[in-house]
């Protein structure tokens, strides 16, 4: 039997530090860094993309009250991965060397990714 309060962690290709171009949505062709990866949402945060204002009460850091801009996560399958050569979005595959090792490759063109 399965525990109700355990949340399902989706397997996210992404990582932290790569550039990627959302594909859908208002804030369609642009590109940005990946900061955060949420596997349990299934969400990424990507820097400049989805800000959003949000006011805050009164605390130590802002004794008045403010109004302040977050980066709020999109969904993974809004964005993807930008290949460095063409600058267009690819997918991205593995594949294991002959160490064993496991790599990611941009599927397009069939080159590793860094």
């Amino acid at each position: 039997m399965t525990n109700p309060t355990t949340k399902k962690v989706f397997k996210i290709r992404l990582k932290k530090g790569d550039l990627v171009i959302v594909r859908a949505g208002k804030h369609k062709g642009q590109t940005g860094k990946i900061t955060a990866v949420h596997p349990t949402e299934n969400k990424v945060t990507v820097a400049g993309i989805n800000i959003v204002k949000k006011s805050v009460k009164p605390n130590q850091v802002h004794p008045q009250g403010a109004i302040v801009e977050i980066t709020k996560p999109i969904w993974v399958s809004k964005v993807s991965i930008v290949e460095p050569t063409s600058k267009k979005a690819s997918r991205i595959g593995y594949k294991l060397d002959a160490k064993g090792v496991k790599t990611r490759y941009y599927k397009s063109t069939d080159k590793d990714i860094k």
